[in-house]
């Protein structure tokens, strides 16, 4: 039998979400500076890619724009795409809630399930368990389903 108790993430990959004042006037540094490519766009938020996955960074506009303080203008969340199943996905689950780590969330995003969580600071992390592998399919369902966020209900293990 396997002690869940010590189970270590196996990290596949990484995205970044990034609280900011106008992501429709940031998007294009972005696009510029860092060569990256808008995939999809909703009301308060730009999806951007650098190409080989369908989405590296997400710009979303911060509820009060006029604010100045680096909490409130700063990153939403750090996604820490893992490696393995659903089951994986769960065991992840249930060693945060046995290391009283505040879980935020969890998520269907019609890519893959995220399990949101803050460290010490305070600061949002996300475990990213990817479903659709195919990337220019990836976009299409990011935009077709406006990057949702829906909630997901699943047991730790």
């Amino acid at each position: 039998m396997t002690d869940t108790t010590d189970i270590k993430p196996r990290i596949r990959r990484t995205h970044l979400a990034l609280f900011v004042k106008d992501p429709f006037a940031s998007a294009p540094w972005y696009e510029n500076v860092l060569g990256m490519q808008e995939v999809a766009r909703g009301e308060r938020w730009v999806f951007l890619s650098f190409g080989k996955k369908h989405h590296d960074i997400a710009l979303i506009r911060v509820d009060d724009p006029q604010s100045t303080t680096r909490g409130t203008v700063n990153m939403q969340h750090y996604g820490l795409e893992i490696e393995g199943d659903m089951n994986e996905f769960r065991r992840l689950y249930g060693m945060l809630i046995r290391k009283s780590v505040d879980v935020v969330k969890t998520t269907d995003h019609k890519v893959g399930y995220g399990l949101y969580f803050h460290d010490p600071d305070g600061h949002r992390f996300e475990f990213f368990l990817e479903t659709v592998h195919d990337d220019d399919e990836g976009k299409r369902v990011l935009n077709a389903h406006h990057a949702p966020s829906d909630p997901f209900d699943i047991q730790p293990l």
